[in-house]
């Protein structure tokens, strides 16, 4: 199904000149958030040639009754006041930002803590004695130890900094894959993994011999779990999922598969890059083996992620990248290395995201993950029974029920429409910020029927009356689609 909406704009508007996007700041206590814009035609002339009628009244300060509260007020309506990104106007509407789970907004306590990093104290970690070398060593290992104590690990030694959760299942595939996994060992993942956590373990097979097996979806439009249990034997060296899927928005039991893998002498990797930032995580009652996840994802920086693995497996694992700081002693034709984790973080690594990092666990934790994932599974619920009154629309994974909670997010499609063009309309016309694509998950959505979908994913600053401009403004883009037919 080509996609149609830039051409349509092309025949509506071809004598109009471009022009960049305008953004307007609004009052910071009006609700509103922030998009990311995905083309370059001028949204001013695209206004003004296929703008329908669409009004947007809703304030800030109106509190719907039923919302999660936080006093008198929902959770969403108080925080959102702390992330100064969400306060403006994109494409002459106020942004509402549901792209979450691509990446978070940062709330000003994070961009603070940046911001006095390279103005008071800026200069490199574990190297220097002076004032500067040491205060910004003190700040990056407290980062270290608030990421151990907010995922409960053990020691703040298990935790490993990386560029992101994709370096992290890469170090954990080419360190232990590669020095432990043999021809025909098996490793056993889902269709609904990220590429990240698909192609380093390809990588890694075609140089070892060792075989993937995948695990299908089941008539919920989850993983199947109980054919996961079947899968797992003892040639089963490490299991490899997802917490919570970035497309389905289910949440798979990873107590239970780390039992069933243990029970063989296999090891579990968790990417809760979707999870982390929405629910409390407690790596030493799931016991899985190694788990990773993403700053910017949990209103942190870019450019930082980390790597819980534990104690005695990283001991035992070999450097991953050489240089400096993961050495022990370095002679011409030898070196040796230092222990777990500086084994692993060679070169000067990103002082100020890590500290950035521990301003954002210290802001989630000020609020509490408990309250922060009771509130998104409201938003999850509404935001799911909403979208059922679109028209043609298809919502992938499980449906909720009493049983089943699905994550605050929904990727879907509407019959006989590009989702790109639902998106582009939907930024241009009305400020409303979601993704189309693949969303990385390629195999999934070959899987599904589909080359693509469309994905609106909340987070705990994102409010009842988001979902509500969001759903309104679909409405009105599914009509306008529908007109020309």
């Amino acid at each position: 199904m080509p996609s149609t909406f830039l051409q349509l704009c092309c025949s509506a508007m071809e004598t109009l000149a471009p022009k960049l996007p305008s953004f307007k700041v609004l009052n910071p206590s009006s609700s509103s958030s922030s998009s990311y814009c995905s083309t370059t035609r001028s949204s001013s002339s695209l206004r003004a040639g296929l703008r329908r009628p669409f009004s947007l009244s809703i304030s800030a300060s109106a509190v719907r009754e039923g919302d999660p509260a936080v006093g008198s007020v929902s959770l969403g309506h108080v925080t959102r006041t702390d992330f100064p990104i969400l306060h403006q106007e994109v494409n002459g509407s106020k942004l509402v930002y549901l792209d979450n789970a691509a990446t978070s907004q940062k709330p000003t306590a994070v961009l603070k803590a940046l911001q006095n990093y390279y103005e008071a104290y800026n200069s490199n970690v574990h190297r220097g004695i002076h004032f500067l070398s040491s205060k910004a060593t003190d700040a990056y290992e407290l980062a270290r130890k608030k990421v151990a104590a907010f995922i409960n690990a053990s020691e703040s030694t298990e935790i490993v900094f990386t560029r992101n959760a994709t370096e992290a299942i890469n170090l954990v595939a080419y360190s232990w894959g590669m020095s432990t996994l043999k021809p025909e060992d098996e490793v056993i993942l889902t269709i609904a993994e990220h590429h990240s956590a698909i192609v380093p373990w390809q990588l890694v097979a075609q140089k070892t011999g060792a075989v993937l097996k995948f695990v299908n979806l089941d008539e919920t439009e989850s993983p199947d779990i109980e054919k996961l249990r079947q899968m797992i034997s003892r040639k089963t060296k490490i299991v490899v999922v997802h917490h919570v899927s970035n497309v389905l928005a289910s949440v798979l039991p990873i107590e239970e598969i780390v039992v069933w893998a243990h029970d063989v002498g296999a090891k579990v990797l968790v990417d809760a890059c979707q999870s982390v930032p929405h629910m409390a995580v407690n790596v030493q009652d799931l016991d899985a083996d190694f788990l990773v996840a993403s700053s910017h994802k949990m209103c942190g920086p870019t450019g930082m992620g980390f790597l819980y693995g534990k104690r005695e497996l990283l001991s035992a694992m070999p450097p991953f990248l050489g240089g400096g700081e993961m050495i022990s002693d370095v002679f011409l034709d030898h070196s040796t290395y230092a222990e777990p984790p500086s084994r692993f973080e060679a070169g000067t690594p990103a002082i100020g995201e890590a500290i950035g990092l521990g301003a954002a666990i210290d802001y989630l934790s000020g609020i509490g993950m408990q309250k922060i994932h009771e509130y998104e599974l409201e938003l999850a619920k509404y935001l799911y029974e909403n979208l059922l009154s679109v028209p043609n629309i298809r919502i992938y994974g499980p449906v909720p029920s009493g049983n089943t909670n699905r994550a605050a997010l929904c990727s879907f499609n509407v019959e006989n429409i590009h989702p790109t063009d639902i998106a582009t309309f939907l930024d241009q016309q009305h400020g409303v910020a979601i993704r189309s694509g693949h969303h990385c998950a390629q195999p999934l959505h070959r899987y599904l029927g589909v080359n693509a979908s469309a994905r609106a994913s909340l987070h705990f600053y994102n409010t009842k009356e988001d979902v509500d401009d969001f759903v309104r403004a679909l409405n009105d883009t599914v009509s306008f689609f529908n007109s020309f037919k």
